[in-house]
């Protein structure tokens, strides 16, 4: 059911018309959350709300099991007293497979209580066994820290639980090394400080029993088949010191556990799914940003929506006032910083304490600054928190009033990962999903089934990636000599073409037992898991000296160069210089009325067609390798209401990018032909049309593949000189690929299809950002014909539809 263009009193009847009430303190729980929601819709008028959908997801009761008989008495006490009676049906399932040496995977809810599944098998091996080790991984810093301090606070003599990563003191992981029982670390350190130098890490390997790895969900593309790796590489140096650890996967709920559990490990794993916890009724609110009335409209005069972040703030200004505890999530750093200092301004206002309970947490913060967030938010300092997804992961945030999601996070198990945290403590609680102006986010609030009603997707990774096997197989012969017996498990015959390629050009050297390292220089330095592809760049504050954060060297030319606006912690700041050689961005405090936005030139090469599929109505459809060569040539100054200043011309280096990509072709006469079927298409439209429909096609592909739209690029001509005809490239973001044009190619019909719907939906007479406009196009959105895409998709899907 809809509650587009309908008063608030309809959406609100709505939820409570989904809930049955057969007591009164269901009621009541249900009111706290029809509360919210008519607290952040006050004074919207009726028949302008900015609700197109409100649902309300019941309540689900807690289902039980018995405290298996395996387990160690002390444990089950510590766990009794910090609050876990009784162990939930899915709890006791995982912690049996596990303690009986399956590899397991747990993939359920949010807050379902996935460590206690874990951790009462780890810590009854560590109590019977006091020379047992264990491995915790986790994809954030502050996720590890958040688990270590949950298995501290139990209070269990002689588990020795320790923190191992970049924040640990030099001075304690000799310790560590020495006496840590169960380490928590993360893929990263793991990878750069324990593999390379495993032989000081030889007692704990020799009795390493459990590997837990924690959130595997997050491992997709090319960060997740770097992990893959990186963990066939642990079980091959655990197995040189005679251990066969088991592997026990944590995950929020995916569309095949089995398969992605041996994906990344490279073993087969049991699913655990049927979620046995208890869960709080959720009223789930899809909103669409108001269009701006008055004031100058966007690029190229479209009409253009309140920004997404802009109407963040405003909710979260409205519930910090009702006390309600709000984590709001943002797609961007630039969007938490912004939010969060809107929000303060706002409430500053109303009453001059309440700014110091609204804070940003985003990546690149300094570790003390991370620590005292982190804090503040435990102990309920905070009530709001505007948030990248580095807090999806993060510390464990119990008793949430609202969650609300600034823009759809790229996957819908990232959007209930963070819906999740809403109502921890089995409350009722709000969720609010706010729309950006973008093609996605669009037909996501006016198709709330693909939302509501769809199943999670299959996570996306390819270990046999050669730019990624070829690194981590360099790695492996430094760690231990590479035999025959190992290359089947990184592969079989792609670890072979990559050893024999690696042997070619001098990286490895072949003897009569298998394949060693040729350099004194291990190669673990240059191999960045999160595809980063080189040391961070530092942001500096020139005058003082002052390290503010760091950005990735991929993602630094656009967002730290000369005169871009940098925010850090509420703080607006200017860039003087970026010195991409040096790793280094200086920065002078600075708050401008502008904001800045880069603008890039690509041009991409077809290397190699691996798949082609041409129909006689004149398409042809292709999955391939591709040459992306990109260059940041300036930037545009825009102020808030959207007007755009002036443009800035910048000299930076160009970037060269080999990955996988999707295209399709149309010959010259279906796009300008009259006939059935045809385009008929102006010749001077065909630029604009073939770039709107390329934008649109960026926009929708994550409801197909497991990415978000800044994991993606494109490029559409209308003559390309390596296919001779107008084509659209739709090409993955990363070296060799990550599986993300593959799955646009597979699914190119429906993909297509819902592009066209998008675009024809929309109410712009034109093309907006809610459309056919793109945040990261390099030309400034330029030219852009919404008409022309829709006849363009209309003639390649009749065409797709045409056999040879």
């Amino acid at each position: 059911m809809s509650a587009g263009g309908e008063g608030r009193g309809d959406a609100l009847g709505l939820c409570e018309a989904r809930q049955v009430t057969r007591q009164g303190r269901t009621r009541q729980v249900q009111d706290r959350g029809r509360q919210l929601l008519d607290r952040v819709l006050a004074g919207t008028p009726a028949g302008e709300s900015p609700l197109r959908h409100v649902e309300h997801l019941p309540a689900r009761p807690a289902r039980h099991a018995p405290w298996p008989e395996w387990a160690a008495d002390e444990v089950v006490a510590a766990l009794r007293a910090h609050g876990a009676q009784r162990p939930w049906t899915h709890q006791a399932e995982g912690a049996d497979a596990v303690w009986s040496g399956t590899n397991t995977v747990i993939a359920t809810g949010t807050a379902s209580g996935k460590s206690l599944a874990y951790q009462l098998p780890v810590l009854s091996r560590l109590h019977a066994d006091d020379r047992a080790t264990a491995l915790y991984l986790a994809p954030t810093k502050a996720l590890g820290a958040d688990q270590l301090r949950a298995v501290t606070d139990l209070g269990l003599n002689g588990i020795r639980a320790a923190a191992y990563d970049g924040d640990t003191p030099r001075g304690e992981r000799d310790w560590v090394r020495a006496h840590a029982r169960w380490v928590f670390t993360n893929p990263d350190m793991l990878h750069h400080g324990v593999l390379p130098q495993h032989s000081r890490w030889a007692h704990f390997f020799r009795r390493l029993h459990h590997v837990v790895v924690d959130e595997c969900h997050t491992y997709r593309g090319v960060f997740g088949s770097h992990v893959a790796l990186l963990l066939r590489r642990l079980r091959r140096v655990a197995r040189h010191y005679g251990a066969d650890p088991v592997f026990v996967l944590a995950s929020a709920t995916v569309s095949d556990p089995e398969a992605l559990g041996l994906r990344l490990t490279g073993m087969p794993c049991r699913a655990v799914t049927d979620d046995g916890s208890p869960r709080g009724g959720r009223t789930v609110a899809l909103w669409e940003p108001p269009l701006l009335e008055e004031g100058p409209h966007g690029e190229n005069g479209a009409p253009v929506r309140r920004s997404a972040g802009s109407e963040t703030a405003r909710i979260m200004t409205d519930l910090v006032i009702d006390g309600a505890r709000t984590l709001a999530f943002l797609r961007s750093r630039r969007g938490v910083e912004a939010a969060a200092l809107a929000a303060r301004r706002a409430l500053a206002e109303v009453d001059e304490a309440l700014p110091a309970t609204v804070a940003a947490y985003r990546g690149g913060y300094l570790p003390e600054e991370r620590r005292e967030l982190e804090r503040r938010l435990l102990s309920g300092e905070l009530i709001a928190v505007a948030a990248t997804n580095a807090l999806e992961l993060g510390v464990d945030i119990a008793g949430l009033d609202t969650v609300v999601v600034a823009g759809y996070p790229g996957t819908l198990a990232s959007f209930w990962q963070q819906a999740g945290r809403a109502g921890r403590d089995g409350e009722e609680a709000l969720v609010v999903f706010v729309a950006q102006d973008d093609p996605l986010d669009t037909y996501l609030v006016h198709h709330p089934a693909a939302v509501l009603e769809q199943p999670v997707e299959t996570t996306v990774l390819d270990p046999a990636n050669p730019y990624v096997l070829e690194p981590h197989l360099a790695c492996a012969a430094a760690e231990l000599p590479l035999g025959e017996e190992s290359l089947d498990s990184f592969g079989g015959s792609p670890a072979r073409e990559s050893v024999e390629a690696l042997t070619a050009a001098g990286v490895l050297r072949a003897r009569p037992h298998g394949w060693y390292w040729t350099s004194r220089q291990r190669p673990h330095r240059s191999v960045e898991l999160r595809g980063t592809g080189g040391e961070q760049v530092a942001v500096v504050e020139g005058d003082s000296g002052r390290m503010l954060g760091t950005v990735d060297p991929e993602s630094a030319p656009g967002t730290v160069h000369p005169g871009a606006v940098y925010l850090h912690q509420g703080e607006s700041f200017v860039v003087d210089e970026l010195d991409l050689d040096g790793g280094l961005a200086l920065v002078h405090a600075g708050n401008p009325e502008w904001t800045t936005a880069p603008r890039d030139e690509t041009h991409i090469a077809v290397l190699h067609t691996w798949e082609s599929r041409r129909t006689a109505a004149g398409v042809s459809v292709n999955l391939g390798d591709v040459e992306v060569t990109s260059q940041v040539v300036g930037y545009l100054r825009r102020l808030p209401s959207g007007e755009i200043l002036d443009q800035v011309p910048l000299d930076l280096p160009a970037r060269t990018l080999v990955t996988r990509a999707v295209w399709y072709t149309a010959s010259d006469e279906l796009l300008r032909g009259s006939a059935p079927g045809c385009a008929g298409l102006e010749p001077a439209r065909i630029p604009g049309a073939l770039h709107a429909a390329e934008h649109a096609a960026i926009g929708l592909l994550p409801l197909f593949a497991t990415c978000d739209r800044w994991d993606i690029g494109g490029v559409s001509t209308a003559v390309h000189e390596d296919t001779g005809e107008a084509t659209v490239f739709v090409h993955d973001g990363y070296p060799g690929g990550a599986g993300f044009a593959d799955r646009g190619f597979a699914a190119l019909f429906p993909w297509l299809a819902a592009t066209r719907e998008a675009i024809a939906s929309c109410e712009c007479p034109a093309g907006c950002p809610s459309c056919v406009q793109s945040p990261k196009c390099g030309n400034g959105n330029e030219p852009l014909d919404k008409a022309g895409a829709v006849a363009v998709l209309d003639a390649v899907l009749t065409g797709c539809e045409t056999p040879v």
